[in-house]
């Protein structure tokens, strides 16, 4: 086993390639074994995707991760909005178990005119609902809650490391970029990294710290935290990526490591596995 990498959603280099036909051929030429579909503005799948990417995955050993649309609030004070956030989770985990994806990341909520607290207590009430439901319906993704990139969003690693103490099957979805964006620059040196992995072994085991699921991109960030995802090219926001990759190596971890660059995702991915390999 080792450390898949690959791009969340199509780079601007993908062009008027078909998807999913032509999607291996696509990532072979960077050396890349992992793909997101990105369902952010709601489960909208071509029959034909359903139909051939669970075949085209398997056959040239693509691991395939989703992203649950962005409109999904676990936290919401209406308990109406959680409600239905259960309902659109599900939607995601059963197109993911369709596809052959195995893991769903879903974003952690808002705190809006709440605390801290009250937002996570809200946040894990609606994952525990779901996964009452995936246990119901035999779903075999896995649910994995994303670190978030605003300061005023529910996601500090902290708390989607509670989020998944809910379930022993979750995973967390780390996203660095988020992080780093949301401390305003925090993550400098690999001794910061280092800090994050020992948080997430000391919590969740280490067996859950090996098949977590990463994001990464560098994000630009203002007083409230994110603002934009830029390329590997920027050298003002970062965080940078080379430490992690030397982490994953050093530390003979498993996980999913999906880029999300502006537009260079399947790009900046190789760069991460160059390095990653380059480490190992």
């Amino acid at each position: 086993m080792a450390v898949k990498f690959g791009p969340g959603g199509n780079s601007l280099s993908f062009g008027k390639r078909k998807f999913p036909d032509d999607l291996p051929s696509y990532l072979s030429s960077m050396d890349l074994d992992c793909y997101e579909i990105e369902c952010g503005r709601g489960v909208r799948i071509a029959a034909a995707t359903y139909k051939k990417l669970p075949g085209i995955a398997e056959e040239n050993g693509i691991t395939v991760t989703l992203h649950a649309p962005y409109f999904i609030s676990l936290s919401s004070v209406e308990e109406e909005k959680r409600e239905k956030s259960v309902e659109y989770i599900m939607e995601a985990m059963r197109a993911a178990d369709k596809l052959g994806a195995k893991k769903v990341v879903v974003h952690s909520g808002s705190c809006a005119k709440m605390t801290r607290a009250e937002a996570l207590y809200l946040a894990k009430q609606t994952l525990t609902k779901t996964v009452s439901a995936m246990k119901a319906e035999g779903i075999k993704a896995i649910l994995c809650p994303e670190t978030m990139g605003k300061i005023n969003q529910l996601g500090t690693l902290e708390e989607v490391l509670q989020l998944c103490t809910i379930d022993d099957e979750m995973l967390p979805c780390v996203d660095f970029g988020h992080l780093n964006a949301r401390t305003l620059g925090g993550i400098k040196s690999a001794e910061d990294y280092a800090a994050m992995l020992d948080a997430i072994e000391n919590k969740l085991g280490h067996d859950r710290l090996s098949e977590m699921h990463v994001h990464f991109s560098k994000i630009e960030y203002t007083a409230g935290g994110e603002k934009r995802h830029l390329t590997f090219d920027d050298s003002i926001y970062g965080p940078q990526y080379e430490p992690l990759c030397e982490l994953f190596a050093s530390r003979g971890l498993n996980c999913t490591v999906i880029c999300e660059s502006d537009g260079t995702q399947a790009e900046d991915a190789s760069l991460m596995k160059k390095a990653y390999l380059g480490y190992l």
